[in-house]
């Protein structure tokens, strides 16, 4: 059984990360193509439908990718968690659900527009086209990670009387407070992803000296668009995240701290390994206090360690 368990684990970590590197890429890259079909609606500079127009064949490679490598993951629900999802299923069936029938259809029916219209309809179509690619992977991110957001922290939702769980309240699934920062928190790492993916991509064009003028262009909106974002990830959202962690799961947070131990004015490891026999970390470097200050906004916080919660 434990066996079972370690390969299922293994099977789906090694499916889920593969997946995610494609909707990952195509949710940033979807809100850098609508930036440069509204610049060119509003300017009718070339560039930056050629810029668009660039990114929308990569945003297409990418979209079908996700597709594919997403589907065997609908399949584990039911052949690796079939007890969780037998449990849970009137829960995140929802969600999932959601997230196929109005995300996902919104995206993939305006994604042949946006990749095939180009010239077949006006340019105020073909920008229509891709604010729904991007609404719709927007919405798609919303509904997944609202499921998720349910398995952190559960709420608006009763069991049955065969063990079984179901909603009760969806508006108040979908506002889950754990959703927000986790939402904004992702959304703003899928922007870090393809303004790196974008500035890779100018910076092989300036060396080449090939496209320079897009190459410029897509160094310039990388950069600032990778500042802002970058700063975002981590305040205010990294931060709305990692305080949600300890304040509803404290074994978690404590453990991804190496917090062993209660501590005011707690400090983060830079780099250390967990001795379980001992409870502490071995040759650690750690920053004082500064797990106080970035939890509680007060270097002499009280930390809670796992010396707070029972063993079993």
């Amino acid at each position: 059984m434990a066996d079972t368990l370690l390969y299922s684990r293994i099977q789906f970590a090694l499916s889920i990360s593969f997946h995610y590197l494609y909707p990952q890429l195509t949710m940033g890259l979807a809100l850098f193509i609508l930036y440069f079909k509204t610049r060119y609606l509003l300017s009718g500079d070339e560039k930056y439908g050629d810029s668009a127009n660039f990114w929308i064949r990569i945003l297409a490679i990418t979209f079908v990718f996700g597709v594919v490598t997403g589907l065997p993951m609908e399949f584990q629900f039911g052949t690796n968690w079939a007890r969780f999802s037998e449990f849970a299923g009137g829960v995140i069936g929802q969600t999932l659900a959601m997230e196929g029938i109005f995300s996902f259809f919104l995206e993939s029916t305006f994604i042949g527009i946006l990749i095939f219209g180009k010239d077949k309809f006006s340019p105020k179509v073909h920008w229509i086209s891709a604010l729904m690619v991007f609404l719709g992977s927007w919405l798609s991110a919303y509904f997944i990670l609202a499921t998720n957001a349910w398995m952190q922290h559960p709420v608006a939702y009763t069991a049955a009387a065969d063990g079984s769980v179901y909603v009760n309240d969806l508006f108040g699934m979908l506002t889950n407070p754990w959703l927000l920062w986790q939402f904004l928190h992702n959304q703003s790492a899928s922007i870090i992803t393809s303004t790196f993916v974008m500035a890779g991509v100018g910076a092989y064009y300036l060396l080449s000296d090939k496209h320079v003028n897009l190459a410029k262009l897509f160094m310039r909106t990388a950069l600032v668009g990778a500042i802002i974002a970058s700063v975002f990830q981590i305040f205010p959202s990294g931060d709305g995240e990692s305080r949600q962690v300890f304040a509803y799961q404290l074994s978690k947070g404590a453990a991804m701290e190496g917090l062993f131990k209660t501590e005011r004015g707690a400090g983060i490891a830079i780099f250390g390994q967990p001795n379980m026999q001992t409870e502490t970390l071995d040759n650690p470097i750690i920053i004082p206090d500064a797990a106080s200050l970035l939890l509680y906004h007060h270097m002499l916080s009280t930390v809670k360690g796992l010396d707070a919660v029972p063993k079993s």
